[in-house]
């Protein structure tokens, strides 16, 4: 399997868990007052986190898969605005060819906004960098919504490995 192939497919994944977390998030009582909730004084909130986790996406596919995607950096107001930012990333995935995705040796450089210059090969931008950083802001949001009471276990993280549960024997 191609690093593009591995990657869409987490993507795919993680966007479906992004989305789910989401849902429970809408209907817990505290409403949309979670996405103002922050982990620290010093993280951005549940709604940047999700922004900045779509955003993880839409990037690696400009750079990898020259996607023409645009970012979208105005701020998640609503739940209903999230799910629909999300189904966006999502449908960006599915419908990205990974054939399109330079060779695995093929360099990736990249410049931050803080003027930082990173140089690296296609596979270990999307493993090290992309990768990284995607389940960084997941896992965030996650964990926001954690503390803010969501009722969220580890089944809500990895729901989609439920395609791959045997059925026990009967006894």
């Amino acid at each position: 399997m191609s690093y593009a192939t591995a990657a869409l497919a987490t993507y795919a994944n993680m966007l479906g868990t992004l989305d789910h977390i989401v849902t429970k998030a809408g209907t817990h009582e505290k409403g949309e007052a979670l996405l103002q909730a922050r982990l620290a004084e010093d993280m951005f909130p549940l709604a940047t986190q999700i922004r900045f986790t779509l955003d993880q996406v839409v990037t690696a596919l400009n750079r990898l898969g020259n996607a023409g995607a645009a970012s979208d950096d105005s701020d998640i107001t609503t739940f209903a605005e999230a799910h629909a930012r999300i189904t966006a990333a999502r449908e960006l995935v599915a419908n990205t060819d990974p054939a399109t995705w330079p060779a695995s040796g093929d360099m990736v450089e990249f410049t931050l906004p803080n003027g930082m210059t990173f140089a690296m090969q296609a596979h270990e931008y999307c493993r090290d960098w992309a990768t990284a950083q995607f389940y960084f802001h997941l896992m965030a949001a996650y964990a926001i919504l954690r503390a803010e009471g969501v009722a969220l276990g580890k089944i809500d993280y990895v729901g989609y490995m439920m395609r791959y549960m045997k059925q026990p024997n009967p006894a």
